[in-house]
């Protein structure tokens, strides 16, 4: 199982983004996808979570301003992000928790490679 983000770019304060990450390999089913950030010096934190019916959860400094959706069908997990801050910055993570083919019955988290946002003033 893999999956692989996109999406990260430098912007200026107030500009737009959108991320993807997209599941791949031996997938039977994921339950939920969603974003963490991890800015410079400080722990990874969760941005945005979205379940298979989709359920959404967002971070307090993100309500408003950031947007998750899903499509089931290509198991890809979108994250639009508007009005962006210099406090964004961060390196973006896309986390599936899904089970595989070979062990359906089990679910496990899966955590993407990252992808650098950089705001600017």
């Amino acid at each position: 199982v893999q999956l692989v983000e996109s999406g990260g770019d430098l912007v200026q304060a107030g500009g737009s983004l959108r991320l993807s990450c997209t599941a791949s390999g031996s997938i039977f089913s994921i339950s939920s996808m969603g974003w963490y950030r991890q800015p410079p010096g400080k722990q990874r934190e969760l941005v945005s979570l979205i379940t298979s019916g989709g359920t959404t959860n967002y971070a307090d400094c993100v309500k408003g301003r950031f947007t998750i959706s899903r499509d089931n069908a290509k198991n890809t997990v979108y994250l639009q992000m508007n009005s962006l801050e210099p406090e964004d910055t961060a390196v973006y993570y896309c986390r599936a928790v899904l089970a595989t083919t070979q062990r359906m019955g089990v679910s496990k988290v899966y955590w993407g490679q990252g992808t650098q946002v950089t705001v600017s003033l």
